[in-house]
């Protein structure tokens, strides 16, 4: 097998929960090496208890989120823990961390306390807050965020109470920002001999994604809301509409689209028709405009609107989790893939969704807590079994 591209990258990942291991199952994935450093005193990451079907310390949330990690277990606040941890930055690249903002500096996790062990090493942080201002020491997760950064206040129906994404999307999309933030990182290492901090945080990447809708909010005022069916704030129609049988997603997304698919529904004479003639108008006319719309889009099958409308009208249908797993797209993208599990079989699980020319990504279960502990310690820092048993002794692994 060819060599995979991050293969020689050895990252000690001090991560929890979700948003820290996506980031490193995805670079895991690619080859990196990740180390996971878990606390044997707290039972490891909570994920591996994390319900349903969670069983002897592990569980199918834990194995989705920590594919290909190897599990040492470490005590940081045993000053042999502590010694441990640094041997082992001497010879990594990286080390992540997805804790409090406040805390990798009190724990000794930041360049600042590293540089002197490893000059080279990126220390890369995901928190909530991030390091600065005023909630750098609070707790952070993705359902916050999704209602500090306003997401919810556009979710779900007018009538409805704010709603929330039904994915973490904020926990992986800052997941995605930090794996991004510690490449650049190691590229600047790799070129300078010197690393550095890597501060990434949910909020900022939550207000980093409401993009165009705070440009319009800053600049000029605009009044975002929650709409109906799940539409675009401005262009019309894109938009869920009912259907026979279920429900499909329009997006006309650029003129021609609109016109298509006005001549698709049996509606070409509403192309000219001075209120719905541009993106504007249609806006401005949106309420009479969609009533028409989707008295048509009732009288077909979700299926027989997709064979009507697809490749020339962008549009989809609402899908479970379930059909959505089972799409002939999806399977041919090769985005659901098998693990070998010791405890729980064949796993099935997402793909890598990064696709690289010749590159096969690893997908390996993760490891059961403290399995590598004795096995790193030998391979990297060349201790024997007299050290690690003493090593045991003094509870720092």
């Amino acid at each position: 097998m060819a060599m995979l591209p991050l293969e020689g990258t050895r990252i000690l990942a001090l991560t929890q929960l979700g948003a820290g291991p996506y980031a490193m199952t995805v670079l895991g994935d690619l080859g990196a090496e990740i180390i996971k450093i878990e606390d044997p005193t707290l039972g490891g990451d909570e994920a591996r208890n994390v319900p349903p079907y969670a069983a002897d310390g592990d569980s199918p949330y834990f194995q989705s989120l920590n594919r290909n990690a190897r599990s040492l277990t470490l005590n940081l606040r045993t000053a042999e823990g502590k010694d441990l941890f640094h041997r082992l930055v001497r010879v990594a690249d990286a080390v992540y961390a997805n804790a409090r903002g406040d805390l990798p500096a009190k724990l000794g996790l930041d360049y600042a306390s590293l540089q002197a062990v490893n000059p080279r090493i990126v220390c890369c942080s995901l928190s909530g807050f991030g390091k600065t201002g005023p909630r750098a020491a609070d707790p952070g997760y993705d359902f916050l965020m999704q209602a500090l950064a306003g997401f919810m206040s556009m979710s779900g129906d007018p009538g409805a109470p704010p709603t929330r994404c039904g994915v973490s999307i904020v926990d992986f999309s800052g997941g995605l920002m930090s794996a991004v933030g510690l490449l650049i990182g190691l590229m600047r290492a790799r070129t300078t001999g010197v690393g550095c901090d890597v501060d990434v945080s949910l909020l900022d990447t939550a207000i980093s994604m409401l993009n165009y809708l705070a440009v319009w909010s800053l600049n000029r005022g605009h009044r975002l809301e929650r709409l109906a069916d799940g539409a675009h704030q401005t262009l019309v129609p894109s938009q869920t509409f009912p259907t026979q049988d279920g429900y499909l997603v329009v997006m006309c997304m650029k003129e021609k689209f609109w016109q298509r698919f006005a001549e698709r529904l049996g509606l070409a004479h509403l192309i000219d028709e001075p209120r719905f003639r541009t993106f504007q108008d249609r806006l401005t006319h949106r309420q009479e405009l969609i009533p028409m719309l989707k008295e048509v889009m009732r009288t077909r099958t979700t299926a027989a609107w997709v064979e009507l409308l697809r490749g020339t009208v962008p549009c989809a249908p609402v899908y479970t989790v379930a059909d959505a797993l089972t799409d002939d797209h999806v399977l041919a993208r090769a985005m659901v893939v098998t693990v070998e599990h010791a405890q729980f079989g064949p796993l099935r699980e997402v793909g890598c969704p990064i696709k690289m020319a010749g590159v096969q990504p690893r997908y390996e279960a993760a490891s059961r807590l403290g399995a590598d502990t004795a096995p790193l310690l030998r391979a990297l820092l060349g201790l024997g079994d007299e050290d690690i048993a003493r090593l045991h002794q003094l509870g720092a692994i």
